[in-house]
């Protein structure tokens, strides 16, 4: 009797399991550019016209930081989900 490989091993797994992981980053994209929007828009009331290099400071830092947060967020949930956390503790 052979024994299904388990976690992202297992190719139908690992293709549904990246698919959520690409689902999440996709919604991270939409609330990254969402609130970069609001960044510049609440900048350039503030301060008046804004050049491009602080409109891309601002894309670069925010939404650099929102993607970040949720590429690790995204990865955390793919470890634990695959079964990889577990894997750390089983010793053969």
């Amino acid at each position: 009797m052979t024994q299904q490989p388990a976690g992202l091993d297992d190719p139908d797994y690992a293709r549904f399991a990246w698919g959520r992981f690409r689902h999440l980053l996709s919604w991270m994209t939409v609330v990254a550019a969402i609130c970069v929007g609001a960044v510049i828009v609440v900048m350039a009331h503030l301060q008046g016209p804004l050049h491009i290099v602080t409109m891309a400071a601002i894309i670069g830092g925010v939404g650099g930081s929102v993607m970040l947060a949720g590429l690790l967020m995204g990865l955390v949930f793919l470890s634990s989900g695959s079964g990889h956390d577990e894997d750390v503790e089983r010793i053969d």
